[in-house]
């Protein structure tokens, strides 16, 4: 009796332990999605700003975080932005954490426009990525007709605020990739047979492909070695005579960063960008299935061509085997 009154006493006391401790919540598991509410919002829009990104979200328990000009100080200055700490933030973000199901990113009109000016979708989605965001959704509104910067400043500090500080050298590698792949789509928003999902799905491809060769960031690649996954994806998404050679170079640049960041070291890094990359190609179904198409058409014409030359390399040499004869 006694012992059994022992060992009662230690289960009793192990349980008293373990109610007591505290709860611990996971990094992936949030207890509620996070809004940034741009602090430059009126009152009003400050309202409509949340009642958007929460029916977009279909939640209605979001967390509230203001984005000022310090937050963009914080985030954004180190990568070569020039904002102070008095400057406005309108564009606001509702980030959710996942638990599977890679990054995904809708930009929620308000009021039915629109007002996010330079940043798109699939910007947003391969900057998160190279900060190191994994499993979230995000998403991203504005009252009024701004960039977007604040917003994804807001996404940085949303992860902060739930534990998960980003790598700061990631979060410049981001910053420098969104003007980069804004700059270049803006060049080439005009031309035909160019489109920003192209262009996004050859860098996620190309993230994918730089986890894979590198062993996940544990060998360092050279920037030639880029250069040829940079070729690699252009080619695949029909871009090779579109990106010029600087934009290529630009392209390159971006990656290097990539890479000097860290961001290949993640461990769920290529499996996200093989997501975002399945994503987007699923997002514009038609138009990559009309560019596979037509490489596999110029692949085939391509290969047909090398027989056919080959025949009649070799009838040329029979014809004029015979005429040396002759002669």
């Amino acid at each position: 009796m006694k012992k059994f009154m022992k060992w009662l006493g230690l289960a009793v006391a192990g349980l008293a332990l373990l109610t007591a401790a505290p709860h611990v919540v996971r990094a992936d598991t949030w207890s509620q999605p996070v809004a940034t509410i741009g602090s430059s919002l009126t009152a009003d829009q400050k309202s409509g700003t949340l009642s958007t990104l929460q029916n977009a979200a279909g939640v209605n328990n979001a967390s509230q975080l203001t984005v000022n000009g310090a937050t963009l100080v914080k985030y954004l200055n180190p990568s070569g932005s020039t904002f102070t700490e008095s400057s406005g933030v309108w564009s606001s973000a509702l980030v959710q954490k996942t638990d599977n199901g890679g990054i995904n990113v809708k930009i929620v009109p308000y009021n039915g426009t629109n007002n996010i000016t330079t940043i798109t979708a699939d910007q947003y989605r391969n900057a998160a990525l190279t900060a190191g965001v994994s499993n979230a959704n995000l998403y991203i509104t504005s009252a009024v007709r701004i960039d977007g910067s604040g917003a994804l400043a807001g996404v940085y500090a949303a992860f902060a605020q739930n534990g998960e500080n980003l790598n700061n050298q990631q979060i410049n590698a981001a910053q420098q990739e969104v003007n980069t792949l804004s700059s270049i789509t803006q060049a080439n928003k005009d031309k035909d047979g160019y489109s920003d999902k192209q262009l996004n799905n050859a860098v996620a491809g190309a993230k994918q492909q730089m986890a894979s060769q590198s062993n996940n960031g544990q060998q360092t690649l050279s920037q030639n070695q880029i250069g040829n996954i940079v070729d690699s994806q252009l080619k695949q998404n029909n871009l090779t005579t579109i990106i010029n050679n600087n934009q290529r170079q630009l392209i390159i640049n971006l990656l290097v960063n990539v890479q000097k960041a860290g961001s290949l070291k993640n461990n769920d890094f290529k499996a996200q960008a093989g997501k975002l990359a399945d994503s987007i190609q699923n997002s514009a179904k038609g138009l990559f299935d009309k560019l596979n198409k037509s490489l596999n058409t110029e692949e085939n014409r391509n290969f047909l061509q090398k027989i056919w030359d080959g025949i009649v390399s070799f009838f040329n040499g029979i014809a004029q085997w015979i005429q040396s004869l002759i002669k």
